[in-house]
């Protein structure tokens, strides 16, 4: 896709893409895909290749977590594991911390960084998709970079 055809906001997740190291591909998949489902199914790809990008609350803070589409966030594990209590945080508040809209929440080019955590699921695949700041907007990168690009840190997350 065009940089000139991106929403603003899909440019700005490029431009963080690009100056972490990444190549700051986004693209667009010529069908709508509103879920991870359809758009494994638009990329060709495996649907467990397909991360979610989560914001949540530890305790008071926004962390944000990096999921295979394929798995549940438990609450209480997940929390325990991060050494607090973790709450879903309200749409309102994802938007505004992120910059993104819900449905199209990346990983990068939020105002300011969140702590972020990367489910180890996505290891096994050897290329991952993730949103790009817009609904129906993706782009390309694995486990390893993805972990890189975000400064995260791998978490089991079952």
């Amino acid at each position: 896709m065009r940089r000139s055809s991106l929403p603003a906001v899909a440019c700005r997740v490029a431009d963080t893409l690009i100056a972490r190291g990444h190549h700051g591909v986004i693209v667009s998949p010529e069908t709508p895909t509103p879920t991870a489902a359809d758009a494994a199914r638009a990329l060709g790809a495996d649907p467990t290749a397909i991360t979610t990008c989560q914001v949540f609350l530890l305790d008071d803070d926004p962390v944000l977590l990096l999921v295979a589409d394929h798995h549940q966030v438990d609450l209480k594990r997940t929390g325990k594991r991060l050494d607090g209590t973790l709450t879903p945080a309200p749409a309102a508040l994802v938007e505004r911390i992120t910059g993104q809209p819900i449905d199209g929440t990346a990983p990068v080019g939020h105002p300011t960084n969140l702590p972020t955590w990367v489910d180890t699921a996505l290891a096994a695949h050897p290329e991952i998709w993730a949103a790009g700041g817009h609904p129906n907007t993706v782009f390309r990168t694995n486990f390893r970079e993805l972990v890189r690009i975000t400064a995260g840190l791998p978490l089991d997350i079952d």
